[in-house]
């Protein structure tokens, strides 16, 4: 994994090792069959490849094809190592989707990997579940 500033964006960009482990970690498969995680974007976006290898952003809540927007990724992108974000995710406590502001103060905080993967997975079964029942009604 390398990460760091590429001009005022952070990116978080996984080996082909990680990226499967990524995939798996994150249960892309089940918003985005044949996508793996090749990295993060911002913290809110993650950086995807479909089977073809066309690489898209899609945001971490919510995970669906709709949301799916191309990207261009460079092959070594210059990145600049940030030590105080190294290891760690942005997160907003109350996502985006769900009203949570996106300014900084008390809606964000840092996460581990493992947190975030955590976060993502739960607040996407909470953005399926939120549509299913207003599709329902």
């Amino acid at each position: 994994m390398i990460e760091g500033w590429n001009d005022d964006q952070y990116l978080i960009l996984f080996d082909e090792i990680e990226s499967g482990e990524a995939s798996e970690r994150y249960r892309i498969d089940d918003a985005l069959p044949g996508f793996t995680i090749v990295g993060l974007l911002g913290w809110d976006d993650f950086i995807v490849r479909n089977e073809q290898g066309r690489t898209f952003t899609v945001p971490t809540v919510p995970i669906n094809t709709a949301e799916l927007q191309p990207y261009e990724i460079s092959k070594d992108p210059p990145l600049t190592l940030d030590s105080d974000a190294t290891g760690r995710i942005k997160w907003y406590i109350k996502p985006v989707v769900f009203g949570g502001d996106p300014g900084i103060g008390d809606n964000l905080t840092w996460v581990s990997h493992e947190q975030h993967a955590e976060l993502v997975i739960w607040w996407n079964l909470k953005y399926r579940e939120t549509k299913t029942q207003k599709t329902s009604a």
